[in-house]
């Protein structure tokens, strides 16, 4: 069994979702407090991130917050996260949020969330990163990007093989035992090398 001791969370800055949403995020995030993991996050103060690490703080979890210097403005950072890293910017946020975690959880969001979970797939598709990543799929909010996801499958765009690069989460499911029983994504997975060998086939 995987051993989880430090996740980054993606999550909306939105304050309008619906309470549902809030509700499955305080659930997420005592779950991890109980199992004494760290969480990084964006550093929010509002929506679905500021509610995350509202739990936390008020569960005295640690919790760390990665933030451009320019979005202090944008998104409000969070004042009672103690622990904070401002960068330069954006690429090095993304960067940052990945440094020795130990898996990603995505929940809903808007396009920097699709845009988070998405690079987060291409970095484990090349064996940039090789971790859990959990669709955290509440209310069936991720449906539309799953079903992209199997039909680039289905397509061949990708191979059904990819599929163990991500794990989708429903609402009530222990993430936990998702992170820690989570398929193991090799790089004998990888295995970039077998595109070498098409370089010359030719379209029917």
């Amino acid at each position: 069994m995987r051993k989880i001791n430090k996740v980054c969370v993606y999550a909306a800055s939105s304050p309008y979702v619906d309470e549902k949403y809030f509700a499955a995020t305080e659930s997420l995030a005592n779950s991890l407090v109980d199992n004494n993991v760290t969480v990084v996050y964006g550093g929010g103060a509002v929506g679905l991130m500021g509610h995350l690490a509202d739990t936390v703080v008020a569960r005295e979890g640690r919790i760390i917050g990665i933030m451009p210097n320019f979005m202090k403005k944008v998104e409000l950072n969070h004042k009672a996260v103690t622990e904070f890293i401002f960068v330069g910017d954006m690429h090095e946020r993304k960067k940052r949020f990945l440094e020795e975690v130990n898996g990603v959880i995505a929940l809903p969001g808007g396009c920097g969330t699709f845009e988070e979970l998405l690079e987060v797939i291409t970095l484990k598709r090349l064996g940039l990163f090789m971790e859990p990543i959990i669709i955290y799929n509440i209310n069936g909010y991720y449906d539309p990007l799953i079903q992209m996801l199997e039909k680039s499958i289905e397509e061949k765009f990708l191979k059904p093989k990819h599929r163990m690069m991500w794990t989708v989460l429903n609402e009530g499911d222990d993430v936990m035992e998702a992170l820690q029983n989570a398929p193991e994504w090799t790089e004998e997975l990888v295995n970039l090398k077998g595109y070498a060998n098409l370089e010359n086939k030719k379209r029917p």
